[in-house]
């Protein structure tokens, strides 16, 4: 019986690494990839640190390749990176709202672009390092259930992954914890073994969106006013890309008590602060709704929802379900709903999908 092929997107890191060498054993086929995803070599310079979009990451996952003896190329998603990450990222910053680029990179780079190229060279699969494990319901649909290793944990960025994309996907590293992981590198003499993680978005290296934002339009955000809930003007802002809901740090403004962003309103370029109580709701609506375990979601269903990437999810019960949109309520109240960002449903430890917040 033929083996069968997979693709690894090798972003030179230890987890996808550690991929490449236990499908390899398992008896795939194994064909090495880096996604050549850079715009300029200067804008990423964190890949020595761990990064996956610079020229070390290249070097680092080339040298494994090597190690591991398998077939190794990089391929150019340029394009779609810029079209689907950095114009998304740009577009949504200055509508006022906070995007999380990991998510559409998933689905429209990693997923989308790399998998229809594996295909059409006659792979079977693509798999990743990412930190989840893959599973087929009673009902036929596939889902995301969370990793071995809950710290590491990435179902959270996975959760717009399609069916079609899921039943051609491996996830090697799901069932290990991030330990074990870096052991079975060392095991295998791979060079990356104790190359650390990566921590920044890849393309804004110093964490300064707004830097990145003005360079990549050529257009200064203009100055704008910080007021209260009551419409009180109290200071002027730097411009609305500088900020996020339920921010405290960073605001260059001074009052005898803490005050946070509670919202952002990109028609009359103000940021609305407010106490941290003001901070907190018991609901939120998304739309753009992917679903994954489930084939629709359903009013008064309970559910965990995570709003962030490292949040630790909150019990929530759907309150109404719209035309690829749906509301969700909170028994206990939760912080920092952000327009912009994903909430992801989870029945315990199985991703039923998600969507993304338009408000709270």
């Amino acid at each position: 019986m033929k083996s069968k092929t997979v693709v690894v997107g090798m972003s030179g890191g230890v987890d996808s690494s550690v991929a490449a060498y236990l499908l390899k054993k398992q008896g795939y086929d194994v064909i090495g990839v880096t996604m050549q995803i850079w715009q300029e070599e200067e804008i990423c310079t964190t890949e020595r640190e761990g990064g996956c979009c610079g020229l070390s990451a290249v070097d680092d996952a080339r040298r494994v390749a090597a190690q591991l003896d398998i077939p190794y190329y990089v391929m150019n998603f340029r394009k779609e990176f810029q079209k689907n990450v950095i114009d998304y990222f740009v577009r949504e910053y200055r509508a006022g709202r906070t995007p999380n680029p990991c998510i559409a990179c998933n689905r429209y780079v990693k997923w989308e672009s790399l998998l229809t190229k594996s295909l059409a060279i006659g792979a079977d699969y693509i798999a990743t390092g990412h930190y989840a494990r893959l599973h087929r319901l009673e009902n036929g649909r596939y889902t995301l259930r969370r990793s071995e290793s809950i710290r590491k944990d990435q179902t959270y960025a996975l959760y717009n992954l399609t069916q079609e994309q899921l039943s051609h996907t491996l996830f090697p590293v799901g069932g290990y914890e991030k330990e074990k992981i870096r052991l079975l590198a060392e095991e295998a003499d791979l060079k990356v073994a104790h190359k650390p993680d990566s921590q920044e978005i890849c393309f804004v290296p110093d964490n300064d969106y707004a830097r990145f934002i003005e360079e990549e339009t050529g257009e200064v955000e203009k100055p704008g006013n910080f007021v209260s809930i009551d419409g009180k003007i109290l200071g002027q802002h730097k411009g609305i890309g500088h900020y996020t809901i339920g921010q405290r740090k960073g605001l260059g403004i001074a009052f005898g008590e803490p005050v946070f962003v509670v919202e952002i309103r990109p028609d009359t370029n103000e940021v609305v602060l407010g106490k941290n109580t003001d901070v907190f709701t018991e609901h939120l609506t998304a739309d753009a709704i992917n679903c994954m375990a489930v084939e629709q979601f359903e009013k008064g269903q309970e559910v965990i929802a995570k709003i962030r990437y490292n949040h630790e999810g909150a019990r929530a019960i759907i309150s109404d379900v719209g035309d690829d949109r749906l509301d969700l309520v909170f028994p206990e109240p939760v912080r920092a709903v952000t327009p912009g960002q994903a909430v992801v449903l989870y029945d315990e430890t199985d991703v039923l999908g998600g969507g993304t917040i338009i408000g709270s």
